[in-house]
């Protein structure tokens, strides 16, 4: 019986033989017979976590480091080879377990049980969370406990959901969806918060978050600066992660001192960078954020609140900078990138979560005359098919 060796891992994380059959949940290195039967190969590990792979917060427990390097660095090479490009792509950089310290989980009551977790893999239905191994065992620690409150105000077969995030002071904990309107229930949150020693706790009944507990300003450090915290804000999703990325960005920057950073978020990247900084920023509260803490720093940094999908900064514009820095949504950048296409600017570093739409901007600035460097991969959401990346463009004649 011909037996067939798994080639590669595909997008969703299925292995890929020659043939093309695809075969979930096994690595690159295993056999295949006829039958489908698996035979385990050099590349495949004992999935540490008793949830997998039912639960949806990971896909890839069953592969070792180097598979799932390589799967992330074949991602964003396949994404580059569909735009007709190619690039060095470096070792990718991998968050170590228990480092993810954001984390949105959701809530149900059942009878007097209420599962707490993440979804199971293209369901709705709640893997009730009972170990972890991707998030900061802060939050971890949490879980338990948070249960047991929801235990007290949920209603019959309600629904809920809860996001946890590490900041500087503890935990940041927000409940959504979740009734506490009597002061029995006000009591029960402020005792919560209290005993587990909570940054923050709030709550959002569909009108925005409501604090309800906040001992001291809640921030988060970005580059030595302490920025104030919004509820919800958008962060790297481990610090391991995001000090790779601010590597990669500070390295495709070079001695660049004027630099525009756009999609600036809370100044992940703004607050790491020398000289002067444009920090352009579409959601007011983190834009008043990085403002609250630039001026307490006394940082070189102008925060401008704009949008940039609907006025991106023009070619004249950008062509004033010495570097230009973007950390786009999924969609990527399209608006802003054939306005950059079109500059004189020398260096470009661009962070992206989605290896699709980077290629697709990528090749707008390559036809504008841009040269990809490099690509540094980095796999902040361990055993996830989620890819992150950042990559280093250059002007034709600019030394990298």
């Amino acid at each position: 019986m011909p037996v067939e060796p798994i080639l590669r891992l595909a997008a969703r994380g299925d292995g890929v033989t020659a043939s093309g059959r695809y075969f979930p949940l096994t690595a690159t290195g295993d056999s295949v017979d006829e039958a489908g039967t698996v035979t385990p190969g050099a590349h495949r590990q004992v999935p540490p976590c008793r949830h997998f792979p039912e639960c949806g917060g990971c896909q890839l427990q069953q592969v070792d480091d180097i598979a799932y390097a390589d799967y992330l660095a074949g991602r964003i090479a396949h994404a580059l080879d569909a735009q007709g490009l190619n690039a060095q792509i470096r070792p990718a950089h991998i968050s170590p377990p228990n480092s993810r310290r954001r984390a949105a989980l959701k809530a149900e009551r059942r009878g007097k049980t209420v599962l707490l977790g993440f979804n199971a893999e293209a369901s709705h239905r709640i893997i009730d969370m009972r170990e972890c191994h991707i998030l900061r065992p802060e939050l971890f620690a949490l879980v338990a406990p948070v249960r047991a409150l929801l235990g007290t105000l949920l209603g019959p077969r309600a629904n809920g959901a809860v996001s946890m995030t590490l900041a500087d002071q503890g935990v940041d904990l927000l409940l959504d969806r979740i009734d506490a309107d009597s002061l029995e229930a006000a009591e029960a949150l402020s005792a919560f918060a209290a005993e587990h020693r909570l940054a923050r706790l709030g709550l959002d009944d569909g009108y925005g978050p409501q604090t309800r507990w906040e001992p001291e300003p809640v921030t988060i450090t970005l580059g030595g600066v302490p920025v104030p915290l919004p509820a919800g804000a958008f962060l790297q999703a481990t610090r391991e992660g995001e000090a790779a990325l601010v590597a990669a960005v500070r390295e495709a920057v070079g001695e660049a001192r004027i630099v525009a950073d756009l999609f600036a978020g809370l100044g992940t990247f703004a607050l790491a960078l020398e000289g002067r900084v444009l920090a352009a920023e579409a959601a007011r509260d983190a834009a008043l954020a990085l403002k609250a803490g630039v001026n307490a720093a006394q940082r070189q940094v102008f925060v401008d609140h704009r949008d940039l999908f609907r006025r991106p900064l023009t070619t004249s514009e950008l062509s004033r900078f010495e570097a230009v820095v973007l950390d786009p949504p999924r969609a990527g950048a399209r608006e802003q990138i054939a306005q950059l296409a079109a500059a004189s600017t020398p260096r470009i570093a661009y962070v992206s979560c989605n290896p699709a739409t980077f290629a697709r901007d990528a090749k707008t600035l390559a036809d504008g005359g841009y040269r990809l460097d490099w690509v540094q991969p980095v796999g902040q959401f361990r055993w996830s098919t989620h890819v992150e990346l950042a990559g280093a463009f250059s002007r034709a004649g600019e030394s990298r």
